[in-house]
């Protein structure tokens, strides 16, 4: 096998749920060794989230887990437990990186915040995920993934143009803003560790969940403070396009720039309707699309999903609206190789999505399928930290692994 991207890296994993365990993943998938830390008996949070193999809750065969956590070794440990910090710590003085979730001030309290890990481990990368960051006057607020994206200014701009005033802000689907703040942290992680090889020396990556997101939304962020606007989901207009219903379902399509509306214009086969001379104004489009959708989707109807993203993949930005299945079995997915089957010794063998980029020299590749709760810990404990298997019975019936 090629050598992979992050061949030799090291990296010790305390994070559950899915934003942290998704930056250790980039990384694991790259061929960096990840250590993954779970509670004894209970396991990652995202354990007890479906979906389940057949429907049954069971710690071994949730999905989100599975695919958060593959090529990951898996060991069990209570750094809150008696002598369970200094266990952390000597799993801390082997890694180049430390990839953690936890409340600051708890990390305080145990003795493993970063200026207590730097001390055991100067070449140390910690990066902490939190809700709102280090420091601050929201540092210790507690936050579950409905507020930390709510408070990262998506939820504000979301739905646009709703025809309901009174309606409430929503979330997009799944834990797209958990894998949005896994991925930035991901990337600073990269950069302190090319830091690190260059200098000696390591850093704390401070990753606020509420700044990742806002700065998907950075734009609209400085239009209140520079300019004295309000871009609330009441009064944003979509510009032009967005979801519309077409023969066969529904596609994602928009046309706001004037080279867009102008292909789309063509591709309708320039109706008069669209001569009118108003409509070359960009602003004057946004304001009337009330007036022009109903025109553009007269013409959509009488096509099918493929046929308009065909058609308008050289002008605009578009894509069919599937199902997962239509996901899975599309003939882009299959042509890119982007889902691959991975065995699991209890959740059987299952289709996995790849990797979102291609290596040509270090490739993307799965050594190893999620670990079972606990699977790991003779090969680190003993192998690695010099512990008898009697040291891990004691460990065990004192609550610390």
């Amino acid at each position: 096998m090629p050598e992979r991207a992050l061949g030799g890296v090291r990296v010790l994993e305390y994070a559950q749920f899915a934003a942290g365990p998704y930056c250790a993943k980039l990384l694991a998938d790259l061929g960096a060794e990840v250590v993954k830390v779970e509670k004894p008996g209970a396991g990652d949070e995202a354990r007890n989230r479906g979906p389940f193999l057949n429907d049954v809750p069971h710690l071994e065969w949730s999905g989100l887990f599975l695919y958060l956590n593959t090529n990951k070794l898996g060991i069990t440990l209570n750094p809150e437990a008696a002598t369970g910090t200094e266990v952390f710590k000597e799993l801390v003085r082997g890694v180049d990186i430390l990839i953690e979730d936890k409340p600051p001030q708890l990390m305080k309290e145990l003795g493993l915040d970063y200026q207590a890990l730097e001390a055991a481990n100067p070449r140390l990368v910690m990066t902490s995920i939190t809700p709102f960051g280090q420091t601050g006057y929201y540092a210790e607020y507690k936050a579950y993934c409905l507020n930390s994206y709510h408070s990262g200014l998506l939820g504000y701009l979301s739905p646009r143009n709703s025809p309901n005033l009174d309606r409430e802000p929503i979330k997009a689907g799944g834990l797209v803003g958990e894998y949005s703040c896994g991925l930035n942290a991901a990337l600073a992680t990269l950069a302190a560790l090319y830091s690190q090889r260059a200098t000696g020396s390591g850093q704390h990556v401070d990753v606020s969940k509420q700044e990742s997101l806002i700065s998907l939304q950075r734009v609209f962020a400085a239009f209140y403070p520079n300019q004295g606007i309000n871009p609330t989901r009441l009064a944003q207009a979509t510009g032009m396009g967005g979801v519309m219903r077409c023969q066969d379902g529904y596609i994602s399509v928009n046309f706001v720039e004037d080279h867009q509306w102008q292909a789309v214009v063509r591709l309708m086969g320039n109706p008069s309707w669209a001569q009118d001379e108003r409509y070359k104004d960009i602003a004057f489009r946004a304001a009337h699309w009330e007036e022009i959708e109903p025109m553009i989707s007269e013409w959509m109807l009488s096509h099918t999903r493929e046929e308009i993203h065909r058609w308008t993949q050289e002008s605009c930005p578009s894509g069919p609206v599937m199902s997962a299945e239509e996901v899975v079995n599309s003939a882009q997915a299959k042509a890119r190789g982007f889902f691959t089957n991975i065995d699991h010794p209890a959740a059987g063998m299952a289709k996995y999505p790849t990797a979102p980029y291609i290596f040509s020299e270090t490739p993307w590749a799965v050594d190893r399928s999620a670990p079972l709760l606990g699977e790991h810990n003779e090969q680190i404990y003993c192998g690695r930290l010099g512990h008898t298997r009697q040291d891990l019975v004691r460990m065990r019936q004192a609550g610390i692994i």
